[in-house]
């Protein structure tokens, strides 16, 4: 799978066309990681996304102390921290590799770069943003 290939299964990328997802694959990397090493640290700025190619994560919040939570486990095409390319808020949870595990990053600065040079990428994501937020706000309603 080209690297363009995974960034499109990101739902967030999901609107880009091929031209557009070359671009940003230029700007991404290829990160190897050996079980049980941090990929992101709760509390850390948000610097990068990342799309699992292989291996599997956990999602941990409170790694170390004794309220330690999994959130989730996730495994190839899943990804996590697509927010950091828009904010740099502190990371809710630590990621950690549950196995060897092979990522495309996406850092913050270069995404940021590629839409200064490609406004248009914003506005194919736009609708994307638009229906997630829309579907979190049901999501709050109903609960409510």
């Amino acid at each position: 799978m080209t690297l363009e290939d995974t960034l499109a299964t990101a739902p967030l990328f999901s609107e880009l066309s091929r031209k557009d997802l070359k671009h940003l694959a230029a700007a991404a990397i290829v990160r190897n990681y050996k079980k049980g090493e941090a990929i992101v640290k709760e509390g850390e700025n948000a610097v990068a996304f990342y799309i699992i190619r292989a291996g599997k994560v956990d999602i941990i919040r409170g790694r170390g102390s004794k309220s330690q939570k999994v959130l989730a486990t996730l495994g190839p095409g899943e990804f996590f921290g697509e927010m950091a390319l828009l904010d740099s808020y502190p990371r809710s949870a630590s990621v950690v590799a549950k196995e060897t595990t092979e990522c495309v990053v996406l850092s913050r600065w270069d995404f940021i770069a590629e839409l200064r040079t490609s406004p248009y990428i914003a506005v194919q994501m736009l609708p994307v943003l638009s229906r997630r937020l829309r579907e979190a706000q049901q999501g709050i309603s109903v609960e409510a």
